[in-house]
C-alpha cells in the first residue's frame, strides 16, 4: 500500500487515507502513548470529520469528553495532547492542517 502523502508539517492531505496504525505512528512522532482517552477523542474527530468533511473546532471535542467524564474534564483535551488541539490532536486524527487556525 502506498505511503500516504502528508504537507511539510506532517498533516495528511488526504484525511480519507487515515487509518488507526497511521494514528499510532502520528503520535509516536509527537511522543504520545494513545490510552482509551486518547482514542475516544480521535474517533469522536474521524465520527466528526465523516459527517461534516471538516476538522472539529475544539470546543465540539471538549464538549464531546465532558459529556462522557464529566464537567471536571473540561480541559482534558489539553492533558491529551499538551502541545495544542491542532499541532497534535488534529495531525493524529489525520485532519488537514486546518487553515486560519494557529497551532497552537
Amino acid at each position: 500500500m502506498p505511503r500516504p502523502t502528508v504537507d511539510e508539517e506532517g498533516y495528511l492531505l488526504e484525511p480519507h487515507d487515515w487509518n488507526e496504525d497511521l494514528g499510532r505512528e502520528f503520535a509516536q512522532q509527537e511522543n504520545i502513548s494513545l490510552t482509551d482517552d486518547h482514542w475516544d477523542a480521535i474517533r469522536f474527530m474521524r465520527e466528526y470529520y465523516t459527517e461534516h468533511q471538516i476538522a472539529p473546532d475544539v470546543r465540539h471535542v471538549m464538549k464531546h469528553l465532558a459529556e462522557r467524564m464529566g464537567p471536571e474534564s473540561r480541559n482534558k483535551i489539553f492533558e491529551l495532547f499538551p502541545y495544542g488541539y491542532v499541532k497534535q490532536a488534529c495531525k493524529i486524527a489525520g485532519m488537514k492542517r486546518p487553515r486560519g487556525w494557529s497551532t497552537g
